[in-house]
């Protein structure tokens, strides 16, 4: 099935591919509830300018459509007891993606994982609690996992979350 196909059906399309279109208010609201997931509908809709139960309707279609895939606490690394950060670019055996990927969601402290295009193959970003873990989850996990062909390493010495959300 082609992904245009999937998309009016309401399913995602490809990576990278839009598969609804969003108007000014689901932006809004996506917005919002980046900024504040925990906001009331009612407090959302006096922010957007729409009713409660339009603002109720948008919500739970965002949801149903995949939009809008959740909602969690944003927690800091270091007050958390995760002072060191590290992205570690893997370098894999082409076709191993599944495996690698699978095996690297088993592994502690690994926050965040991306195939790429490029030098190097995946991208991971490790939050652990010191340097000896963190050397751990890399020279013990990582670098054991079949398919894993080579890694590098930057450690992370200060990060901010951008300050302009996509849907503004």
């Amino acid at each position: 099935m082609s992904q245009e196909a999937g998309a009016e059906q309401g399913r995602p399309g490809g990576t990278g591919r839009s598969v609804a279109t969003l108007d000014e208010v689901d932006r809004r609201i996506l917005d919002e509830l980046a900024h504040d997931g925990r906001m009331s509908v009612r407090t959302l809709a006096e922010r957007v300018h729409v009713s409660r139960t339009n603002a109720y309707a948008r919500v739970e279609r965002l949801l149903r459509d995949g939009v809008i895939t959740g909602f969690a606490a944003r927690v800091a690394p270091e007050p958390a007891g995760l002072g060191t950060s590290a992205y570690i670019a893997l370098t894999i055996q082409q076709n191993s993606w599944r495996e690698v990927s699978a095996e690297l969601a088993r592994v502690r402290y690994v926050e965040h994982v991306a195939l790429l295009s490029g030098e190097h193959d995946v991208l991971a970003l490790v939050r652990a609690p010191d340097n000896a873990t963190l050397r751990d989850v890399v020279l013990d996990r990582v670098q054991n996992i079949a398919g894993v062909l080579s890694t590098r390493s930057w450690l992370v010495f200060e990060e901010f979350a951008g300050t302009r959300s996509p849907w503004e």
